[in-house]
């Protein structure tokens, strides 16, 4: 599953290798996706490398090659199947399914008398400096149908040690309630930029949003008004010993 820029970018050099017969430079691929930086391309450019849709050609200035497309119908190119995933602005997932095989670690002691539901958990999400962190769905967990509570519900596994002295670890998982709002002091997902996500206490300073971390180690990052997107807060935290 690609995020909404990636598949932008992909489909951008795919479409300038057609007509051009060479892809475009960091400039013109930065100007076509509207972004700030050039650093977002090289971000991005790695992110489809990693996932083995490109492939960065060496001792040769701006040489890429595509090596394959989502649902490619071009010749030569292998295509890949939709996957269900965790989007900027759509969460898939098995949500509201009840559980016939929870995973040990979350078993209920008796079935017959707690409900579960299936709770889909959406990759990583950092807890430090920010990562990508829309990514496929890994796996699923079942949680108690009681503790959910009302809403769409959806978990991530957190990267990173910037919300320890919140109680958040590093390979902790989170169960997030999505949503696009959040109150001052409340712990969420944000979207910056539309590219990366992180876990932060969110403080609002009139029209700027700021991202604290809970560890003195880190800046709290100040951002101005349309750079940040809530994608849901945290509800909840499980911990495998």
């Amino acid at each position: 599953m690609l995020t909404q820029k990636q598949h932008e970018l992909l489909m951008f050099i795919h479409q300038r290798l057609k007509e051009a017969g060479v892809p475009p430079s960091f400039d013109e691929m930065k100007d076509a996706l509207d972004l700030r930086s050039k650093s977002g391309i090289h971000r991005l450019i790695t992110a489809l490398e990693e996932r083995g849709f490109i492939r960065r050609l060496p001792n040769r200035a701006r040489a890429l090659e595509i090596l394959r497309l989502p649902d490619s119908i071009a010749p030569g190119l292998k295509p890949i199947t939709k996957e269900k995933g965790f989007a900027p602005e759509v969460i898939e997932g098995s949500l509201g399914k009840k559980s016939t095989n929870p995973p040990s670690a979350f078993r209920p002691r008796s079935p017959d008398e707690v409900p579960t539901l299936e709770i889909p958990v959406m990759g990583r999400i950092a807890a430090g400096v920010p990562i990508e962190a829309i990514q496929t769905q890994s796996h699923s967990i079942a949680m108690p149908a009681d503790l959910l509570g009302r809403g769409e519900h959806y978990a991530l596994e957190v990267k990173g040690d910037s919300m320890i002295d919140a109680g958040i670890y590093d390979g902790d998982t989170v169960l997030i309630k999505r949503g696009d709002e959040a109150e001052n002091g409340e712990i969420v997902v944000a979207l910056i930029d539309d590219e990366e996500a992180t876990l932060k206490r969110l403080r609002k300073k009139g029209a700027s949003v700021a991202l604290e971390a809970a560890n003195p180690a880190y800046e709290t990052r100040i951002f101005g008004p349309g750079r940040v997107r809530i994608q849901g807060k945290m509800t909840a935290l499980f911990r495998r010993y």
